[in-house]
């Protein structure tokens, strides 16, 4: 009881001191816009103007995707026609929070055919093998088979990672799911069912995150499930969006090797979405049901938080361009309060501003409904608000990222090249 109520004082003291800031700016920008030259201000009230019509436009896309959410979610999952063996292949790295029980919800399902369990290290040492061991002591009767192998094919140590298991899999159904993935009972009942439909060649799943206890975490899963999911189900019921995502990944052998194999995405930032793309191409289609995955937000720190969402933001632009560039729109609030900053105050900005932020807070409210989770944290809504746009300006400032460690840089076709630090 002590350590949540000291949790949420930190909470409390972080959420006032933003907001303190966002007052003092604020503050700041109305009297440096009360001292402006004649042109100056003519040219930040044009602004103010231009971001706050993004503004209105946002709130729309924000009350479209609430209704859209509900619609996405009720949707029913095709039930299997047979039940195939199926390798669940895992690739690990590391002791990482709850790594057990992330694991042991895959060992938990409910399904009738054979599974074989293949989890992937580069190093013998890992320390992720101690929690398979403990595992294969809980479910003696599973079938688990290890893979240790360091060969790389490039800088996508995920790809190498699956390449090498790969050649221990025994089963012609193959489900590929992070080692940071939680899942529910039926989840393999309704990947199976669902690449079983006519013309599927790749069943993927959307994904809500999981916080580790602390505040960032907590930051870290509303930005995952208050922008990122919203803008995926949008984007899929209007046919902007074209994702695969990697957190959750069901196709056939057949079809793998129709592609050409895993090794060719070896040097790509975004593997799962060159994945899908490949699939497609195949003439064949990525489904993406309505089945969700929980993800585990574990960054501690505001640092660590920005470099992982930057990471994964700098992805989806190298994924797509045009869409990343559209995304502004979803971004209402933080348009808004540049708008009242650039206007000096104006009252129609503030007024935007607090219409952009219920239709925020609605959207939150759909989205829990919707995937049957309790509301929390509308208080931190300003500032997940502001976190995130930062983020997504500064997406567009580099083309490099860091991932476990290794600075890279991302070109234009989201192929990956280490930097060389001098």
């Amino acid at each position: 009881m002590m350590d949540r109520l000291r949790a949420r004082g930190r909470t409390g003291g972080i959420v006032a001191m933003a907001v303190v800031m966002i007052v003092v700016a604020l503050a700041a920008a109305g009297f440096v816009h009360a001292e402006l030259p004649g042109f100056a201000r003519v040219l930040f009230e044009s602004l103010a103007i231009l971001c706050g019509l993004c503004a209105v436009f946002g709130i729309v896309y924000t009350c479209t995707a609430s209704v859209l959410v509900g619609r996405f979610f009720a949707r029913d999952v095709a039930a299997p026609q047979h039940f195939p063996a199926v390798t669940l292949a895992k690739p690990l790295h590391g002791d990482e929070w709850q790594l057990e029980q992330h694991l042991a919800s895959f060992f938990e399902q409910d399904y009738p055919g054979q599974i074989q369990f293949l989890f992937g290290v580069h190093d013998s040492r890992d320390e992720a093998l101690g929690v398979v061991e403990r595992l294969r002591a809980r479910y003696p009767d599973a079938h688990i088979t290890v893979v240790a192998d360091s060969r790389l094919y490039g800088p996508n140590r995920k790809i190498a990672n699956l390449v090498n298991m790969l050649e221990q899999a025994e089963h012609d159904v193959l489900c590929f799911a992070d080692s940071d993935v939680r899942v529910g009972r039926n989840y393999l009942r309704d990947v199976v069912g669902a690449l079983q439909q006519p013309g599927v060649g790749l069943v993927t799943a959307v994904y809500r995150g999981l916080c580790a206890p602390g505040f960032w975490p907590r930051v870290a899963a509303a930005l995952t499930n208050y922008h990122f999911l919203p803008g995926v189900v949008t984007g899929l019921a209007i046919g902007r969006a074209r994702p695969c995502f990697g957190q959750s990944i069901a196709m056939t052998r057949e079809m793998l090797e129709r592609i050409g194999g895993l090794a060719q995405f070896s040097h790509h930032l975004a593997e799962d979405h060159a994945l899908g793309e490949a699939v497609r191409r195949a003439g064949a289609e990525v489904s993406i049901p309505s089945i969700l995955v929980r993800h585990a937000c574990v960054e501690n720190t505001f640092t660590k938080l920005f470099a992982h969402e930057l990471r994964w933001s700098r992805t989806v632009r190298a994924a797509d361009r045009s869409g990343h560039l559209g995304a502004v729109l979803m971004h209402p609030f933080a348009l808004a309060m540049l708008a009242v900053a650039l206007s000096g105050g104006a009252a129609a900005a503030w007024t935007v501003a607090a219409v952009a932020l219920l239709a925020r807070a609605w959207l939150i409210w759909r989205m829990d409904r919707a995937t049957g989770d309790k509301p929390s944290g509308l208080l931190c809504l300003p500032l997940w608000e502001l976190v995130q746009f930062a983020i997504y300006v500064a997406s567009f400032c580099s083309s490099g990222v860091v991932w476990r460690g290794t600075r890279f840089r991302v070109d234009r076709n989201g192929m990956l090249s280490p930097v060389q630090e001098t």
